[in-house]
């Protein structure tokens, strides 16, 4: 009786799953530019949250400061197609592997000195305010005037350097999400995902198991960065313009860790609907500010609903909804 109600509660899991693909493959189909415009949003989001959420959500590794690879990424890719006309491919290969040196030597150096916790979080703002601060007088990148991508007029989408249309960029970052979940869905199954679970739980208790949690802590922090990266070089080639105040900015990391806070931490598909809620409920605040007129009113809302669903549903609103749609009751 229990392997059948494993079996139903998988098929309706992979039926919702299914469901969800197809609906999110024809959006620009059916709708106007103005909403795919707020999909890519929301497709960034997704995407950025899962990165961090593989480093928090799963290995219990606190980082306040994420916007560094993004900015690493999107620089470094930026800068090299202005200034060489490379790639940006090869750029984002080249970001990806500084952003993954960044992270393992950031979190080497902590771990190593037993910086954790707190501390450890502290320490990721501080190397993305060093960045912000570097990038801000790095006359080679634009320094603090920023970075601008030469926009081309094309009569077609140009993949090979992400020179196009936004649907072109939506169904990129739509692919880049679903293959982060699936990344996320293999790992968790896999040693190094219940390692990774188990140091979240109690560090002391896996290290006297055996688990070498100094190496599967670096490691969740360096592919969280290699994963961030990618989204920095789309998000440049996405505005065409890259300011270090912005692309830097604590305000980005936080933007990055409430998606999955609020979907639902530790959770695969978490980032993803918290991407969703927050996208619209930032659209919604936005409207509505522009319709009373008053300064604030976007804050103000905003703010208040995310108390609202942090007390109501402090594990966030993904294993809430999970349960009511009868979704079978893995991690996800």
């Amino acid at each position: 009786m229990n392997a059948f109600i494993a079996i139903w509660y998988s098929r309706r899991s992979a039926l919702a799953l299914a469901l969800f693909i197809v609906a999110m493959v024809v959006v620009p189909f059916i709708a106007s530019n103005y909403l795919v415009s707020i999909m890519i949003v929301l497709l960034f989001s997704a995407y950025l949250g899962q990165a961090w959420n593989l480093m928090m959500g799963y290995a219990g590794q606190l980082s306040l400061g994420h916007a560094l690879y993004v900015g690493v990424g999107a620089y470094i890719s930026g800068a090299l197609f202005v200034h060489y006309g490379m790639t940006p491919w090869l750029g984002m290969l080249a970001g990806m592997a500084v952003a993954g040196l960044l992270g393992t030597a950031i979190a080497a150096l902590s771990f190593q000195f037993g910086v954790s916790g707190v501390y450890f979080a502290l320490l990721t703002i501080a190397f993305a305010e060093f960045a912000r601060i570097a990038f801000n007088h790095f006359a080679w990148v634009g320094g603090s005037s920023g970075l601008f991508l030469p926009v081309l007029r094309l009569t077609g989408n140009d993949i090979l350097h992400l020179r196009g249309s936004p649907t072109m960029f939506y169904y990129i970052l739509l692919a880049l999400t679903l293959t982060a979940l699936a990344i996320s869905h293999l790992l968790l199954g896999r040693r190094v995902g219940f390692y990774w679970r188990a140091i979240r739980e109690d560090q002391a208790a896996a290290q006297a198991s055996g688990v070498d949690v100094f190496r599967y802590k670096i490691a969740a922090v360096a592919l969280s960065a290699v994963m961030t990266a990618i989204a920095g070089t789309l998000m440049a080639f996405y505005d065409n313009n890259l300011y270090p105040n912005t692309t830097f900015g604590i305000s980005r990391s936080i933007d990055i860790i409430t998606v999955p806070i609020i979907g639902g931490l530790g959770t695969l598909f978490g980032p993803i609907l918290g991407a969703f809620v927050l996208t619209v409920l930032s659209e919604a605040a936005t409207s509505l500010s522009a319709y009373f007129g008053l300064d604030g009113v976007k804050q103000w809302i905003y703010g208040s609903t995310l108390l609202i669903i942090v007390m109501l549903q402090p594990a966030g609103l993904w294993p809430w909804l999970r349960a009511r749609l009868q979704l079978d009751g893995e991690e996800g």
